[in-house]
């Protein structure tokens, strides 16, 4: 399989995580969104959103929006699920993962910051739209999960908890206070500890810049 990706692309890194915690085998094919590659015609051609991430299957099948490929890696590859088994569980795991694929990172992402650009938006005004919709949503999430457990619904990671890690990631790039979300740093920290999720982390990608040049 191969993995058109963006390293810092947070809903590349919900499907490198999802990947790596099955075991299943890919190679990554970065798409520069900066430099527009992901407008390039070939690429266009694979996703015509022309956005990632974009998982190509052996048989040359493309499939896109992180989503529904986490919901075919789990059809395909149920272990370990990433999905309850219970109907109304796996429901609410699916609203809150949506909450955030939906929700929030639809408003802070690099098609709206350019547009927001083109408006007249300075950067300060960008960061605060960014971040004022970031906590609006991230304080929603974090009403709709379980109070207790390692993770977001109990001690069993789930696909809302990739979303809220690759969330957490544009959290602190953007300086959001995370202050009001003890909830989820702990989460967020839980999550971090597991290997599978550290090798998706955007510093750890083959396209990544040198760690020091990296925002945090």
């Amino acid at each position: 399989m191969i993995l058109y990706s963006y390293w810092r692309s947070t809903t590349s890194m919900r499907v490198r995580a999802a990947l790596n915690l099955k075991g299943v085998a890919y190679d990554i094919a970065p798409v520069n969104l900066l430099k527009g590659a992901q407008r390039a015609p070939d690429y266009a051609a694979l996703n015509p959103v022309e956005a990632v991430p974009t998982l190509v299957l052996k048989d040359g099948t493309a499939l896109t929006q992180s989503i529904a490929i986490l919901d075919w890696l789990e059809e395909t590859h149920p272990e370990p699920p990433l999905l309850p088994a219970d109907p109304v569980a796996r429901a609410h795991v699916r609203a809150a993962a949506q909450t955030i694929a939906s929700d929030i990172h639809p408003v802070n992402n690099l098609k709206v910051l350019a547009h927001l650009k083109s408006r007249g938006f300075d950067d300060l005004a960008a960061t605060d739209w960014i971040c004022h919709w970031m906590a609006r949503g991230l304080a929603a999430y974090q009403r709709l999960i379980a109070k207790e457990g390692r993770f977001s619904f109990g001690d069993e990671l789930t696909q809302a908890d990739l979303c809220l890690v690759a969330q957490m990631v544009n959290a602190r790039r953007w300086g959001l206070d995370l202050a009001p979300l003890t909830r989820l740093t702990e989460i967020d920290s839980a999550a971090r500890d597991i290997s599978a999720i550290r090798a998706a982390l955007p510093e750890n990608q083959p396209d990544a810049p040198m760690k020091e040049a990296i925002c945090p």
